[in-house]
């Protein structure tokens, strides 16, 4: 087999697949926003942000996650300018998908229950996201467009054989799903306030002048990553696309 070594070491720009992580007013449908040539396919109603913009394109939220097939697929077969695909947002569309299983289970009352229980329930539902993640990446790889999903934020236990437990914030799903927009992507991003410790001892406190940062670069604080050698916080301001300089695509 014949290599070309000179374009193996010089990489072109591909399109970038993101995952953006936050609690509600962060942020993230305004970042995602501001990616090249966006459309959204919503899941659920949260563009005031952007309800001004002329420059973004919606898909009618979605009411089964049907729509959400049929959004993509009209994106991967469609003549069309745009140039990413935002998914607002995989919580969402973790309670379509969640909702959707239960009902088609004559016996189950709850997803734990169904497909016969013993976690059989949320192994649907990790295939589901598998599905859309699979169709999702097929746009960014036929039609080089950059992809971003955005996510609700929670917390959650980790355990450590290294360490004592601690907390993490993570993406509002189950654990058995989140590897699908985390693993496989070029970048996680955490949107948060910027903070300082103010005081000694007892007094001690968080404080803040409402600036926001993104994190994507690995952190017990919080699950985040990205694979272009970020090492420190974004400052993000509503207006200005942090990532621009990582962007390919068409």
């Amino acid at each position: 087999m014949n290599f070309n070594v000179a374009a193996l070491m010089s990489p072109t720009k591909r399109p970038l697949i993101a995952t953006f992580v936050g609690d509600g007013g962060m942020g993230k449908t305004t970042l995602g926003s501001l990616f090249p040539d966006p459309v959204f396919i919503l899941v659920e109603d949260g563009t005031q942000a952007i309800a001004h913009r002329q420059d973004v394109a919606l898909f009618p939220v979605a009411k089964k996650v049907a729509d959400v097939k049929e959004a993509i697929q009209s994106l991967r077969v469609e003549p069309h300018q745009f140039k990413t695909v935002v998914i607002d947002s995989i919580t969402q569309l973790d309670v379509l998908i969640q909702a959707e299983i239960v009902a088609a289970d004559g016996k189950a009352k709850s997803i734990n229950a169904a497909g016969g229980g013993y976690g059989a329930g949320w192994n649907m539902v990790s295939a589901a996201h598998r599905e859309i993640r699979d169709l999702i990446g097929a746009l960014a790889d036929e039609r080089e467009m950059n992809v971003v999903f955005l996510a609700h934020a929670q917390n959650e236990m980790v355990d450590s054989p290294e360490s004592e437990s601690y907390m993490r914030a993570t993406m509002r799903l189950n654990s058995k799903s989140v590897g699908h927009y985390s693993d496989n992507v070029d970048l996680v991003g955490f949107l948060k306030l910027k903070t300082y410790v103010a005081g000694e001892g007892e007094k001690k406190r968080a404080i803040g002048d409402g600036s926001r940062i993104i994190t994507c670069y690995p952190t017990p604080s919080h699950i985040s990553k990205n694979r272009f050698g970020i090492t420190t916080d974004l400052p993000f301001d509503g207006i200005t696309n942090p990532f621009k300089p990582f962007l390919g695509g068409k």
